[in-house]
């Protein structure tokens, strides 16, 4: 059986985007966080190397080594994060630049997940201890949500490359929260999802695939026929005419300070526990670790995502989640073998599969034997 294992790429290692400065002057992406990152405690695993160097993933000619060794090894998508601030594009370049005129890219299969969260102090280590900071804000009115659907549509859905299900592109949406905030009610917002389904169709596509990034359990409030209501997850993405939905991150649902094999053990429970919370096909995710502290001045000791640090996520505890996974697609025939992966390269969220100092190729060696020779 062929599996699509489908790792999110998050788009940061080139300076090629202008904006990026700001938060990077060096002119390296997030490289220049990565190259200063020190240990915060005795016996943390910083600082890593990677084993490729500090290369411009802009660059057409690094990408096309990217999906060589992606491919060897069973990774078959990329899903690239996908910005949008300020009434523009950002940090589009590693995809447009990178993989999209790599000579080989007709390989490997491609989505987008819309990473529309805010930004803050995330990305610019100087000022990491400085709350509530906000730089741009990332839920859009009407007008520029359909500039938004227009320029995926045109760019990117209509590519013979990019990954479909039955037939339909895949726009993962990260934060529903944010994406309703631009409709002043849920109707609108409806509305709005109609409207980019009509205008894909114009262009000779059969529709779009929305999957929705799960996070934690949660009621989600709306301004729904005349009055604010509370509803669930699976009845908004009903509504909103969503068809699935996967995860970004185990830190999204799990407490992430402890054994990796004891995360593992609670993720497969909560696929089982899915089943009653919506209709909707899962997808299984597997992260391969968690650890930011090189985004902060601080260690953020006791705080659930800051401070947090997994233990133990070796390349062989990491290849349980990925059996795991393998079987919970191999029991679900009916829907398409898709698993995605955190990450390709979240490389100052310490769960990357390219290959660094610490344990060289050994996340990306288990994946090719789990799923491409076993």
């Amino acid at each position: 059986m062929k599996y699509d294992i489908a790792a999110y790429v998050w788009p940061s290692y080139t300076g090629d985007e202008p904006r990026t400065r700001m938060f990077w002057p060096d002119g390296i992406g997030e490289w220049q966080t990565v190259k200063s990152a020190t240990a915060k405690f005795e016996g943390h695993q910083w600082p890593r190397k990677p084993l490729w160097g500090y290369l411009n993933e802009a660059d057409s000619t690094v990408m096309e080594m990217h999906i060589e060794e992606a491919v060897k090894h069973g990774v078959n998508v990329f899903i690239y994060d996908w910005y949008w601030y300020d009434g523009r594009p950002f940090l589009e370049n590693c995809l447009n630049d990178g993989f999209l005129k790599a000579k080989n890219r007709d390989k490997m299969k491609f989505y987008l997940m819309w990473a529309n969260h805010n930004v803050t102090h995330l990305w610019d280590k100087r000022i990491s201890d400085i709350e509530d900071n906000l730089i741009w804000e990332a839920h859009v009115p009407l007008e520029e949500f359909k500039t938004i659907a227009k320029r995926m549509i045109e760019k990117y859905f209509l590519l013979d490359n990019y990954y479909r299900i039955d037939n339909e592109p895949i726009l993962m949406i990260y934060d529903l929260e944010v994406f309703l905030k631009g409709f002043a009610t849920l109707e609108d917002a409806i509305s709005g999802v109609q409207w980019f389904q009509a205008e894909a169709k114009k262009s000779g596509l059969q529709g779009i695939h929305f999957q929705m990034c799960r996070w934690d359990s949660r009621l989600f409030k709306v301004n729904y026929e005349g009055r604010e209501v509370e509803i669930t997850m699976d009845q908004l993405c009903k509504l909103l005419g969503f068809k699935s939905y996967t995860h970004y991150q185990f830190v999204h649902f799990q407490d992430m300070n402890r054994d990796y094999r004891e995360i593992v053990a609670d993720v497969v429970k909560d696929w089982d526990t899915y089943k009653n919370e919506s209709t909707l096909p899962y997808f299984p995710h597997v992260s391969v670790g968690w650890d930011n502290t090189p985004r902060y001045l601080s260690h953020h000791l006791g705080d659930p995502v800051k401070g947090a640090v997994v233990k133990n996520n070796t390349p062989e505890n990491v290849e349980l989640a990925f059996r795991a996974a393998k079987k919970y697609v191999d029991e679900h025939p009916t829907q398409p073998p898709l698993i995605t992966v955190n990450s390709w390269n979240e490389w100052t969220e310490t769960s990357y599969l390219q290959p660094d100092d610490l344990y060289g190729y050994g996340y990306l060696e288990k994946i090719q034997d789990v799923f491409v020779k076993d």
